[in-house]
């Protein structure tokens, strides 16, 4: 699928090189399940178990889809929900086919529906600031390959995202504007993890 515009949603690449689309708000998310569900391929996709969280979708045909980038997608899709700025340590995620979903007038909007079996995962709550396509990106640990390639560690904390940017910019000894670093962070406080 040729998804041009996936900058303009949370994203990043998994280990294996696939690309993960999650909305970033209730109206992304919608704009996101509805293109994607139009193209008549089944893909898979994530949500946390309670509500609060983007869906997320790894944009490559099932049977292509690893154990590592089920297991990145969630870590992923848990850092961005309401898990993360709840500070939680670890968060369930449901992984479901995007052929499951389903949507009936009465739902609002970003919300819908799954039917069938879904399978349910506990993830840790932990990224690494690192850069994909160019772009700073908050990503799974197993993502980055090379330690040297990790820029930044960082957990759910009590830190405001405001407060933090320079001591992340600091700590990061990059030049990272503070608009790519609020783009790239989940919301909520963050901690730096050593």
């Amino acid at each position: 699928m040729e998804f041009k515009d996936y900058q303009k949603y949370r994203w990043f690449y998994t280990s294996t090189g696939k690309l993960v689309i999650g909305g970033k708000n209730a109206s992304q998310n919608e704009t996101l399940l509805r293109k994607v569900k139009s193209e008549n391929k089944d893909r898979l996709a994530m949500h946390t178990t309670e509500p609060g969280s983007p869906f997320t979708i790894i944009l490559s045909d099932i049977k292509d889809i690893t154990d590592e980038d089920t297991n990145e997608c969630a870590i992923f899709t848990g850092a961005f929900s309401r898990a993360w700025r709840s500070k939680k340590k670890k968060v369930s995620i449901d992984i479901f086919n995007l052929s499951q979903l389903h949507k009936s007038s009465l739902m609002k909007e970003g919300t819908w529906g799954v039917k069938g079996e879904i399978k349910r995962v506990l993830v840790e709550l932990e990224l690494v600031l690192t850069r994909q396509e160019g772009k700073l990106r908050a990503v799974p640990r197993p993502t980055v390959k090379s330690k040297k390639d990790i820029l930044l560690k960082i957990i759910p904390g009590k830190l405001d995202k405001a407060i933090i940017i320079p001591k992340l910019q600091v700590a990061l000894s990059d030049s990272i504007n503070q608009e790519e670093l609020l783009n790239a962070i989940p919301s909520g406080g963050i901690s730096i993890k050593k």
